[in-house]
């Protein structure tokens, strides 16, 4: 009987890890799990590239637009809902496959990795939290971990504003330090892992990266943000594209300014995602060539003639 096994193909954005995943899912008769965390979002497709309905066509997508933007999500849950759908994904296909396919570091670290448990931050909590934040700044939120965790402060990034808030968060939570809840240990998962990341000389992905921001303009991003503006305190819209968008919007930066930071901000965020995936010993790395979906294929020891999967629509998880 043959093992069941999930092919992960990921990689900085614009690297063209879409078109590839649905080569191999019609290759090996296998479904897609998207692994992006604002593609599951309906109303931003224009600016997180989600795939096109004619991309959704060729085979069936989950985790696509199944969720509004004043939904909270999170890679837990994702996590949880991913694990959840294996198996019914696994018994579908022929050669017992699943394809993930995306760029969210944490997403496609909580399904191959698994996430720590960690408590359910109640409403209270979170606005502490955020009124500390607003009221006296970034800087006191930095003070409450110093006392709290002070081994978090020694690896966070205190940038990620984002984070430095959940951290705290947690540490008001649990009652602990955020430090002690996380393990760092992988959980075992009952199926077979199959890592790939696609990349490109420097040059050529940047130049695909800005072509994309450009198709984006030409498709409508400006028009998709305004749509979204009245919601852009969400964090759900804390990301590239929208935050340079809206600033336009708000008069502190000239439309060409907001378009070259897009792309800016775009490439810098690619740039992380490959140091993030750098560092993982268990990923075969490859150019997305018109020969990538077979050499994966191969690589998943799932060798198949290619089936055809026309006319099939996405669904919901």
């Amino acid at each position: 009987m043959q093992q069941d096994t999930l092919i992960v193909i990921t990689g900085p954005t614009g690297v063209g890890k879409t078109a590839t995943a649905i080569e191999v899912a019609r290759g090996v008769g296998a479904e897609i799990i998207s692994a992006d965390s604002r593609q599951i979002f309906r109303e931003i497709p224009i600016g997180t590239a989600a795939p096109s309905a004619e991309e959704l066509r060729q085979v069936r997508h989950h985790f696509i637009a199944i969720k509004n933007l004043t939904d909270y999500y999170s890679a837990a849950q994702f996590e949880q809902d991913a694990m959840g759908l294996l198996p019914v994904l696994f018994d579908r296909s022929p050669r017992r496959c699943a394809v993930m396919c995306g760029g969210s570091m944490m997403y496609v670290d909580a399904v191959c990795r698994g996430i720590d448990e960690m408590p359910t931050i109640s409403p209270d909590v979170r606005a502490r939290v955020k009124s500390l934040a607003e009221e006296c700044g970034i800087e006191a939120v930095v003070a409450q971990l110093e006392l709290l965790d002070p081994e978090y402060l020694k690896i966070a990034d205190l940038c990620n504003h984002k984070r430095l808030l959940h951290a705290l968060e947690i540490c008001y939570q649990a009652g602990r330090a955020y430090t002690e809840l996380r393990t760092g240990r992988a959980k075992e998962r009952p199926f077979r892992i199959v890592k790939v990341g696609l990349n490109l000389p420097r040059e050529e992905l940047f130049s695909r990266i800005n072509s994309r921001v450009d198709a984006m303009i030409e498709a409508g991003l400006e028009q998709e943000a305004r749509s979204v503006y009245p919601l852009r305190h969400l964090n759900s819209l804390n990301t590239v594209g929208y935050k340079e968008m809206f600033a336009y919007f708000d008069g502190s930066m000239d439309y060409r300014t907001a378009v070259e930071r897009i792309k800016k901000n775009t490439r810098v965020y690619a740039k992380k995602q490959i140091c993030w995936y750098a560092r993982d010993p268990s990923m075969t790395w490859l150019e997305p060539a018109a020969d990538a979906p077979r050499r994966i294929i191969e690589l998943a020891g799932v060798y198949t003639s290619k089936l055809d999967f026309k006319e099939v629509k996405h669904i919901e998880p």
